[in-house]
This record gives C-alpha cells, sequence and structure tokens, in this order.
C-alpha cells in the first residue's frame, strides 16, 4: 500500500531547532521524529513510500535514501529548484504536493495514506482505512478531541452524528470553534480526489482543498479513534515529548537496551568516568559524547552525540543536542541547549546570536576559547547559587 510524507515545510515555529535540520528530521532522542513515522507506516502495511521534500530536502533523503534498511520502499519530490549549486525550496502546498507526484506517475492508484513527518502517533492505520472503504469515502480525516484552549492551533471539524464533515473552521480564534474536533494532519484519500486539485499551483489540504470539498457535498469523514497524537509543532512541544519518550510515554519510541548502570543508556566511544558522575535515570548518553568528572545528571536527560559536557555541570530535565559544549560548573534545568542557542521548557529562547552568551553553550567542534574574568565570575556565581 501506499502512503504520502508531508516533509517540505520550514518548521518556522521550531527555529532554531530547523535552522539546521528539516523538521521532520528532529531527534526524538536518538530517532528523527520521521523515522518513527516510517516505523508505524511499514506496520500497518504501508510499504511504498514518497516524501515530498524542499527546505533542507538532502538532509531527508541522504538519512532515508531508497528505504530498504527500514522495511519499505522510498521515493522522493523535491519542490524547488537548483540555483549557482545550491537548492532553493520552493513548497506547492500539502494538497500541491499530492497532485505533482500523481502528474508525474499516476503513483497513487488505490486509497492511500497522507501524514505529516513532524508528528508521532500510534494511530490504527488499518482500522482508519476500512472506515474509508466502508464509506466510500473521497477523503477520510483522523479527528482528535482536544480542550477549548487548544483548538487555536489546529484546524477544527464539524461533523453529523454519521461522521461526514459539514464545515471546515482553520485555527478559530478562542471561544470561536464550532467543534472540538481537531484535524490530526493523518488522512485517507481516494484517488477521485485528483479531480479537485488544481494543477501547477500552490495548494492546502487543510486551508483550501477539504472546506471545498465539505462546501461541494463531496463524500468526506472524520473517524475519532483512540490514539496518541504527539505534535512538535513548538518549541515547548518538543521539549514535552522527548521528557516523554524518556519516560517511555511514546508510541515507537523506545531506548538502545544497554545500560551502563540502571536507569543510564550509553552509546559507544563516551569519554567518562562514571564512578565521578552521579546519575539517576532515566539518562540517555549518545556516541562520541563526553561528561566531565563531578557532574550530576538527574533525569530525564538527554546527552547527544559529540557533545561534550565539562566537570561540575549539573543537568536536570533537558537535552543537551548534538555537538553542543556546556562549559563547566552550568546548572541546566528544564531546558534544551544547542550550538549557540538556548530554550526553556515554555518556549523561551536566549539565542547567542543576539546575546553575549555564545560562550555558554557552543558548539563542541569549534576551537575552544579560553574564558574572561567576567565570565569566570558568572560561573562561580551560578555554582555558588547552587550549592546555597
Amino acid at each position: 500500500m501506499k502512503a504520502l510524507i508531508l516533509a517540505a515545510g520550514r518548521g518556522t515555529r521550531v527555529q532554531p531547532l530547523t535552522h539546521t535540520l528539516p523538521k521532520p528530521m528532529i531527534p526524538i532522542v536518538h530517532k528523527p521524529v520521521m523515522e518513527l513515522l516510517v516505523d508505524q507506516l511499514r506496520a500497518h502495511g504501508f510499504d511504498e513510500i514518497v516524501v515530498n521534500t524542499s527546505y533542507l530536502a538532502r538532509e531527508i533523503e541522504g538519512y532515508f535514501r531508497d528505504g530498504h534498511r527500514f522495511g519499505v520502499r522510498m521515493a522522493y519530490s523535491f519542490e524547488g529548484f537548483a540555483r549557482d549549486g545550491a537548492l532553493v525550496d520552493r513548497p506547492v502546498g500539502s494538497a500541491g504536493a499530492m497532485q505533482k507526484i500523481q502528474t508525474h506517475s499516476g503513483f497513487f492508484d488505490d486509497a492511500f495514506v497522507v501524514v505529516c513527518g513532524d508528528a508521532i502517533v500510534d494511530l490504527d492505520l488499518t482500522a482508519l482505512l476500512r472506515f474509508h472503504r466502508r464509506r466510500k469515502a473521497v477523503a477520510t480525516i483522523a479527528l482528535k478531541r482536544l480542550p477549548d484552549d487548544e483548538l487555536r492551533h489546529y484546524g477544527v471539524a464539524v461533523t453529523d452524528g454519521d461522521g461526514r464533515v459539514r464545515e471546515f473552521q482553520e485555527k478559530p480564534a478562542p471561544g470561536t470553534a464550532r467543534s472540538n474536533l481537531a484535524n490530526t494532519g493523518i488522512y485517507i484519500f481516494d484517488p477521485a480526489i485528483f479531480r479537485h486539485i488544481p494543477k501547477n499551483r500552490v495548494y492546502d489540504i487543510g486551508s483550501e482543498l477539504l472546506p471545498a470539498l465539505a462546501r461541494d457535498g463531496e463524500p468526506i469523514f472524520g473517524v475519532e479513534l483512540p490514539f496518541q497524537w504527539l505534535d512538535i509543532g513548538r518549541l515547548e512541544d518538543y521539549y514535552r515529548v522527548v521528557m516523554q519518550a524518556m519516560k517511555g510515554e511514546v508510541a515507537w519510541f523506545d531506548l538502545p537496551r544497554q545500560a551502563a548502570r540502571p536507569g543510564l543508556h550509553v552509546g559507544p566511544n563516551v569519554r567518562a568516568d562514571f564512578n565521578r558522575v552521579a546519575t539517576h535515570g532515566p539518562v540517555y548518553i549518545a556516541g562520541s559524547a563526553t561528561i566531565g568528572d563531578h557532574c550530576k545528571l538527574i533525569g530525564p536527560v538527554v546527552v547527544g552525540a559529540g557533545a561534550v559536557v565539562e566537570p561540575g555541570v549539573r543537568i536536570e530535565a533537558s537535552v543537551v543536542l548534538d555537538h553542543t559544549r556546556v562549559v563547566r560548573h552550568s546548572d541546566l534545568r528544564n531546558k534544551v541547549v544547542g550550538p549557540g542557542f538556548c530554550f526553556t521548557a515554555d518556549g523561551t529562547v536566549l539565542d547567542a546570536r543576539h546575546t553575549d552568551t555564545a560562550w555558554l553553550f557552543a558548539d563542541a567542534r569549534s576551537p575552544l576559547a579560553p574564558l574572561s574574568s567576567e565570565q569566570l565570575q558568572i560561573l562561580a556565581d551560578s555554582r555558588d547559587a547552587v550549592a546555597a
């Protein structure tokens, strides 16, 4: 069976994570979020997958290649053009992506699934497909009931008693939602859908295609099935999902089985003397990382590949991304830090490009500059505050 993974967006709401990575490649501990999705598609028999790419397309295509090592067959539909040896991204919209692929090869010859490459779900796609075929729908949408204060971030579907969608609201203002059923961005489409999608123009599923189908009285249905839906649309969502993953609360995710001690998972080539490092799991340290003496890691904690945590650092409920250096005697709590930036659990960003903080969370691959007397005093004050 066939599937489309939507992966062309810039992910502006999760910058700075997406300054160097496309959103589907953002790591959930040690796996890109899209890999978890591919695992699920394969488990439900969707083994022919096309991915639309645009922004930083090579990152996705180079990682997944033809899909063989993931047990599927994969291809890519690039949206953009090359100029002076560089790729320029020009996404054509989620529905436009479908039409581009179909115009190219007629790939979608039966009912097919479309999913966003930046969400984690454990939806029974087999049941969703069965519902779609039983209703002889042109489109079926997986819906999720959400609290009123979250609906403003999503499209909302208004259904009748039979599950037929009669109306859509795109990201309703607080207090104006006519339903609490959110569009999760998981769809089953019949090939007849392509009669409703214009060619050679930008066209979106949620804001254009689905409302047009509802206005025209086409057979589109929404179904509310029990499933976990974790969207990483915002920085605070990313932090929350990683914390859940480390605690074993995310479908399709597991930590490597090898444990250096209870609650501590360590990759190969890690430099650390764990007789001089205190840990309270769950803690994951990826390959080639360095952990200095007298560090304290209080889980959930993730230390990425090639990261350097200098001596005396305290990390609690935080993520240190790949190739990030955390300067000695720092105290990180409820944060995500990367080379040149840091953000808190509520999504507040501290960007080193606009503040004098690059020395606190630098790129571990860069030459290490000596700290100034002022910087050393800041660390001393921080250490004293923690001790107090």
